[in-house]
């Protein structure tokens, strides 16, 4: 069994990740290269801006961190989610908030990912992960596998250290280098929405159309390597985040993300365990070995 999920478990070989509904539905062609048009053409005066609230029950989460940053920066926008009457349940703030600025920070929510990275693409706002989770290993089928393309990654523990500013590392980004991710972001939008219920695009694969279509192939695949006599005994579920990034012929071997992924006997994954200092050590092994 195949299953499609808003956020797919890095460990299980049959769930996969499809993008977050977004606030935007284009019921033919014409609505989405007029969103396109308009997204090229918006003024982007802040260089990053999130929306979010500090997770104070997580002692390992960063947006506490990043809420501070931002607050003390003078190129940065905030949009506060926890005091009072929230703007983060408005479409509206969050929208407006996205499409004003370059780049959209996004770390991990309650799990690796949420809705908030699609909404920040959508809006042709260049998005910047802090864990490979969030979008890098589980949407393979709507994002490109070259996340440099079309985002920036910082990893957790130098914000934690406060080994790199994401300000700082962000306005190193020349604005050419700038202008070729945000116009790969924009030309996403097109995998990322759902269409109209309603109607149905003309000449446009939307992520749905993109979804089934992989698990099309996918089946085809599967019968024709039944047939030839083909099976994959050597499948390591626990691996399958490393799987989702091969190309045909790759085989799966030490990554540089092995760490982000250490899974504990226990199942509860602790960024900064034990388990990860051996994950590391683990890849820096085999490296060496190779």
């Amino acid at each position: 069994m195949s299953v499609l999920v808003v956020e797919s478990s890095p460990w299980n070989a049959n769930d996969f990740g499809i993008p977050y509904p977004t606030y935007f539905h284009p019921a033919k062609d014409a609505d989405v290269f007029l969103w396109q048009d308009r997204l090229r053409k918006l003024e982007r005066k802040w260089l990053f801006s999130f929306a979010g609230a500090p997770r104070t029950d997580n002692p390992k989460s960063i947006q506490g961190q990043i809420i501070d940053q931002c607050k003390n920066s003078k190129v940065g926008k905030l949009l506060e989610c926890d005091f009072g009457e929230s703007k983060c349940h408005s479409p509206s703030s969050i929208m407006k908030m996205f499409q004003s600025s370059l780049f959209c920070l996004q770390p991990q929510g309650d799990s690796f990912t949420w809705r908030s990275a699609f909404d920040s693409m959508l809006t042709g706002c260049i998005p910047v992960f802090f864990h490979p989770g969030s979008a890098y290993t589980q949407y393979t089928w709507h994002l490109p596998k070259n996340y440099s393309k079309y985002s920036v990654f910082i990893p957790e523990d130098d914000i934690r250290k406060r080994i790199v500013s994401k300000e700082q590392r962000l306005s190193q980004i020349s604005p050419e280098e700038v202008k070729i991710m945000r116009e790969e972001v924009i030309s996403l939008v097109l995998r990322l929405i759902y269409a109209d219920l309603c109607s149905k695009l003309e000449t446009l694969k939307d992520a749905f159309d993109v979804a089934v279509q992989t698990v099309i192939n996918k089946v085809t695949k599967f019968r024709r390597d039944i047939m030839d006599g083909r099976a994959d005994d050597n499948l390591i579920e626990e691996l399958s985040w490393k799987y989702a990034l091969l190309e045909e012929g790759q085989n799966v071997g030490p990554r540089e993300w092995d760490p982000f992924f250490s899974k504990p006997k226990n199942g509860n994954v602790d960024p900064n365990g034990s388990s990860v200092e051996a994950a590391k050590n683990s890849w820096k092994n085999e490296q060496i070995q190779q």
